[in-house]
C-alpha cells in the first residue's frame, strides 16, 4: 500500500497536466509546451515568492501566468489559423529559452520554507498532491461528461465543420480548452516548484509532454480527437507510474524507460486504428 501510494504521489504532477491534455487531444489538437510552461511558470512562481515573501501572491501569479499561455496558443491557433503542433512547438522552444535565460542555465530556490508545506503535507497519510490530483479528476470529468462545454469540445474534435454548422463557437471553445490545460500546468508547476522549494530551467519539465500524451493515449483517448475519457486518462497515468516503478525495481537503466514510452505510445495507436 505504501508503495501505490508512493506511486500515486509520483505520478500527480503528470496525472494532472495529463488532465488538460486530454480535453485538448479530444477537441482535435496537441500541446507540446506543457513541459517548458512548467519550468517557467515555477520560475517566475519562486522569483515573486522571493521578491514578496507572499506564497498566496506567488500562486496566484503562476494561475494566472499559465492561464495566459493558454489564451496565447490558443488565439494562435484560432485566429492566427496556425496548426497546434507548430503553434506549441514554437511556445515549447520559447517558454524553453526564456528560463533558461532567467535563471542562467540554472535553478532558482525559494527564501520560505512553508512553500515546501504545499506538496509534502499530508492529511490522513495522504499527500496534498494526490488530493489535488484526484479532486481535478473528478471535477474535469464532470466537465467533459456533465456539460454543454464538454459536449462542444467533443464534437470539435469529432468534426468541426458540422461543429461549427450547429452554432458552435468553435474559436471560443478551442480557446477556453487551452487556457484550461495551461492552467492544470501552473498547478503542477506550483506543486514541482514546492516539492523541493526550487526548480530548474533545463531539466524541470523535460518529456512531460510525452508521458502526457503517453498517459491520454493509453487511457483510450483516440489520438484524432472525438473520442476519450478523463477516467481513462487517470488510470493511464496509474499504468504509466507503474511501469516505471516496476522497471526500478527491475534494475533497467532510465535511459530505457523514454523508449519503452514510445512503443507504448504506438501500439496504443495501432490498436486505435484497428477499432
Amino acid at each position: 500500500m505504501r508503495n501505490l501510494i508512493n506511486i500515486l504521489r509520483q505520478v500527480s504532477i503528470i496525472g494532472i497536466i495529463s488532465l488538460g491534455m486530454t480535453l485538448v487531444i479530444i477537441s482535435g489538437g496537441i500541446d507540446l509546451s506543457v513541459g517548458s510552461a512548467l519550468a517557467f511558470i515555477g520560475t517566475l512562481c519562486i522569483l515573486t515568492l522571493n521578491k514578496t515573501n507572499s506564497i498566496l501572491l506567488s500562486i496566484l501569479v503562476a494561475l494566472l501566468l499559465g492561464a495566459l499561455i493558454g489564451l496565447i496558443n490558443g488565439f494562435l491557433i484560432t485566429k492566427g489559423k496556425i496548426a497546434p503542433f507548430i503553434s506549441t512547438l514554437g511556445m515549447m522552444a520559447a517558454l524553453r529559452s526564456l528560463s533558461l535565460y532567467i535563471n542562467k542555465g540554472g535553478s532558482i530556490s525559494g527564501n520560505i520554507y512553508s512553500f515546501t508545506k504545499l506538496s509534502n503535507g499530508e492529511i490522513f497519510g495522504i499527500a496534498y498532491p494526490i488530493i489535488i490530483f484526484i479532486a481535478l479528476t473528478i471535477i474535469i470529468n464532470l466537465l467533459l461528461q456533465d456539460t454543454a462545454f464538454g459536449r462542444y469540445t467533443i464534437s470539435i474534435g469529432s468534426n468541426e465543420k458540422a461543429a461549427l454548422l450547429s452554432a458552435i463557437n468553435v474559436d471560443k471553445v478551442k480557446i477556453i480548452i487551452y487556457a484550461l490545460c495551461s492552467t492544470l500546468v501552473s498547478i503542477s508547476s506550483i506543486i514541482e516548484s514546492s516539492r523541493l522549494n526550487s526548480i530548474s530551467s533545463a531539466s524541470s519539465g523535460v518529456s512531460y509532454e510525452l508521458d502526457a500524451i503517453a498517459a491520454v493515449i493509453i487511457g483510450g483517448t483516440r489520438m484524432s480527437g472525438g473520442k476519450g475519457k478523463i477516467l481513462g486518462t487517470f488510470f493511464g497515468v496509474l499504468i504509466l507510474g507503474i511501469l516505471n516503478n516496476t522497471l526500478n525495481l527491475m534494475n533497467i537503466s532510465p535511459y530505457l524507460q523514454g523508449l519503452v514510452k514510445g512503443v507504448i505510445i504506438i501500439v496504443a495507436v495501432l490498436i486505435q486504428k484497428k477499432e
